[in-house]
C-alpha cells in the first residue's frame, strides 16, 4: 500500500524576497526551529472577545486551546520523522520544534536556501529562506493550521523616526504630552502591567535611571524577557532599534510610571514575532495591556502567519487585554513601490487597536493649539486605509469607513492617534544620548500607559477596547473622549470630521474617556 500523500498547508506559500540572491542550500545538518500552530479545540466564543467579561489563561486553554490528543499526534509525527519537541502550549496552541535541516525541509515538503538580500538600511544580510507552500503529513492535516520560522527573513519594521534636525530639537517629554492630553489625574498605573513586544535592540538600565531622574519621576519596574533565543542587547547605536526599545519603555514609564513594564525580546522573524506575543498575552499575572511599534505592509506577510497573529490577538481580548499597535510610518501606501494603497499589519487586525500619528502643536502645560495629520515632506507620514485583508468589524459598520482602493469593503485603520510627528516628538535618552523621536511607534505606548491608568481608575481591563470606543459612531461624527482631528492627509485619504483613515476617532481627551468608558476621576 502507497503511504498518503503530504498535503498543502493553505495559506503558506511564500514569494521570493525581492532583490534576493539564493547563495546555496541550507546545511543538511544545521539546526533549524519553527513553530507549530495547531487548531483550535473549540472556536473562540464572539462574547467573549467583544467583552465586557474576560476568562483565565486556564480557562481559555480548556476551552479554547489545543487538545491533547492533538498535540500527542503531532509529537509522534515530528519525532517520528527526526524532529525534537522543545516545548508545549496548549493555550495558545503551539508546539515548538527543532531538527536537522534535511529533516526540517523533508517533513513540510520545501527546500531551505541560505539567501542574500541588501537591506533597507544598504547592509548586506544573509539568513535562510523558502519558497512556495509547506506541506504537511496526512496525519496532520486536520490538526496543524500554520508553521512558522522556515524562513528567517525580517517580518517587521521598527515604526520610529529621529528628528533630522539638531540635537537640542524641541520636543515634548511623554509626561507634558500626558497631561495636555488630559490623562486622568490621581493614576499612575498602579497594578497594571504592559507587555511590550521588541525585535530588535536593548536597553540600559543606567539610562532609565538618567531619565526618569531628569524627570524627576520614580523608574518603573522593567524586566527583559527572553523568547526564542533572543536577548536585551543594546547596541550603542541610537539609530538601532535600541532607539524604538528606548521610546516604548520611556513613553510608557513617564507616562503610567507604577505600571510593571516585561520587554519580550524576539528575533525579528514571523515565529519570533507571534512567540513573543503569545508568551506575553498567555503571561500570568495578565497584562491590561501590550504596546507593539513593529509591522509591515500586510501584502509582506503570509496568510497563516496574519491568521496565527489575528488569533493571538483574540485571545489577549477574551483574556481582557488591549493590543496597541502602531499603524505604520510611511502614509497610505505603506512604503511600498508598486502605486498601490497599503495598510500595515498587525494593526489591521481587527483585534488591535492600530494608532496612527498627528502632529501636536501645544504651549504646556495644558494649551494644545493645533493638532493635525503627521505628513512631513520626506520625513513620513502616518499610515491608515483599508485593509485588503481583513473584513470591517463590527464595531466600525456605522463609521463611515471608505470602500478599498479596488473596491470592496475592508477594517479601516487607524483607530486611535497621538501625537508622532518627529519635529513635534519625544524627547528621549538613549544609549546616553538626547534624542527627540517620532513615529506612530511613540503613539502605541503613549496608549497602553493610558490604558493602564484608565483601567487603574475603572478598576478593570479593557480588552476589545474598540467596542466601546466606537459605540454609536456615526460618519463625520464626533466620539466621546476624543480630540477630533480634521486637517491633513497622508497621501489617499484626508482627515474629516469623526473617524478618518488618516488618525482615526482622533487623539484622547483622557479625563473625558474615562468618563466615557464609564469610569470615574480619582480626587
Amino acid at each position: 500500500m502507497n503511504a498518503p500523500q503530504p498535503v498543502l498547508l493553505p495559506g503558506s506559500a511564500r514569494s521570493v524576497l525581492a532583490g534576493a540572491e539564493v547563495l546555496r542550500p541550507v546545511e543538511p545538518g544545521s539546526t533549524v526551529t519553527a513553530t507549530v500552530l495547531l487548531r483550535r479545540r473549540a472556536e473562540l466564543d464572539p462574547e467573549l472577545v467583544t467583552g465586557p467579561d474576560t476568562i483565565t489563561p486556564d480557562e481559555l486553554a480548556d476551552r479554547y486551546g489545543a487538545v491533547e490528543d492533538d498535540l500527542q499526534r503531532v509529537r509522534e509525527v515530528l519525532t517520528g520523522a527526526g524532529l525534537t519537541i522543545t516545548g508545549t502550549h496548549a493555550g495558545s496552541r503551539r508546539v515548538s520544534v527543532s531538527g536537522p535541516a534535511q529533516a526540517m525541509a523533508a517533513v513540510f515538503g520545501t527546500e531551505l536556501n541560505l539567501v542574500r538580500y541588501t537591506s533597507p538600511g544598504g547592509a548586506a544580510v544573509e539568513h535562510r529562506g523558502r519558497s512556495g507552500d509547506l506541506h504537511l503529513p496526512a496525519e496532520l492535516a486536520d490538526v496543524v493550521v500554520g508553521v512558522l520560522g522556515l524562513d528567517e527573513r525580517p517580518q517587521a519594521r521598527a515604526q520610529f523616526r529621529l528628528h533630522a534636525g539638531p540635537a537640542d530639537a524641541q520636543g515634548f517629554t511623554p509626561d507634558q504630552l500626558g497631561t495636555l492630553y488630559a490623562f486622568p489625574d490621581g493614576t499612575d498605573g498602579t497594578g497594571q502591567t504592559v507587555a511590550i513586544i521588541e525585535l530588535g535592540g536593548g536597553f540600559k538600565p543606567e539610562d532609565l535611571t538618567t531619565y526618569f531622574g531628569g524627570l524627576k519621576i520614580t523608574p518603573p519596574q522593567v524586566s527583559a524577557v527572553e523568547v526564542d533565543g533572543a536577548k536585551n542587547a543594546p547596541t550603542g547605536d541610537p539609530s538601532s532599534a535600541d532607539g524604538e526599545v528606548m521610546l516604548d519603555i520611556e513613553v510608557v514609564g513617564a507616562l503610567a510610571p507604577r505600571a510593571t513594564q516585561l520587554v519580550y525580546f524576539a528575533p525579528n522573524t514571523d515565529q519570533g514575532f507571534l512567540d513573543a506575543v503569545s508568551t506575553a498575552v498567555h503571561a500570568t499575572p495578565t497584562p491590561t495591556a501590550v504596546s507593539i511599534s513593529w509591522g509591515q505592509s500586510e501584502d509582506a506577510w503570509t496568510s497563516q502567519a496574519r491568521t496565527a497573529m489575528d488569533q493571538a490577538f483574540a485571545d489577549a481580548a477574551a483574556l481582557g487585554v488591549t493590543v496597541c499597535v502602531a499603524s505604520g510610518d510611511n502614509g497610505s501606501t505603506d512604503g511600498q513601490s508598486d502605486s498601490a494603497q497599503h495598510v500595515d499589519f498587525p494593526a489591521s487586525s481587527p483585534h488591535a487597536l492600530a494608532c496612527g500619528g498627528t502632529r501636536l502643536e501645544a504651549a504646556p502645560p495644558t494649551a494644545i493649539t493645533a493638532e493635525t495629520v503627521w505628513n512631513t515632506s520626506g520625513g513620513g507620514s502616518t499610515g491608515g486605509g483599508v485593509s485588503d485583508t481583513f473584513a470591517p468589524p463590527a464595531f466600525q459598520s456605522s463609521a463611515g469607513v471608505p470602500a478599498r482602493a479596488g473596491g470592496g469593503t475592508g477594517r479601516g485603520v487607524p483607530d486611535v492617534a497621538g501625537n508622532a510627528d518627529p519635529a513635534t516628538g519625544y524627547r528621549i535618552l538613549v544609549d546616553g544620548q538626547q534624542s527627540v523621536i517620532g513615529g506612530t511607534s511613540a503613539v502605541a505606548p503613549l496608549w497602553a500607559a493610558l490604558l493602564c491608568r484608565l483601567a487603574q481608575s475603572a478598576g478593570r481591563r479593557f480588552g476589545l477596547v474598540q467596542t466601546q470606543l466606537y459605540g454609536g459612531a456615526k460618519a463625520g461624527a464626533v466620539q466621546p473622549g476624543f480630540r477630533d482631528i480634521t486637517t491633513g492627509t497622508n497621501g489617499a485619504y484626508s482627515a474629516a470630521g469623526g473617524w478618518d483613515a488618516c488618525t482615526g476617532l482622533g487623539s484622547p481627551d483622557g479625563t473625558a474617556l474615562l468618563q466615557a468608558l464609564g469610569g470615574t476621576q480619582k480626587k
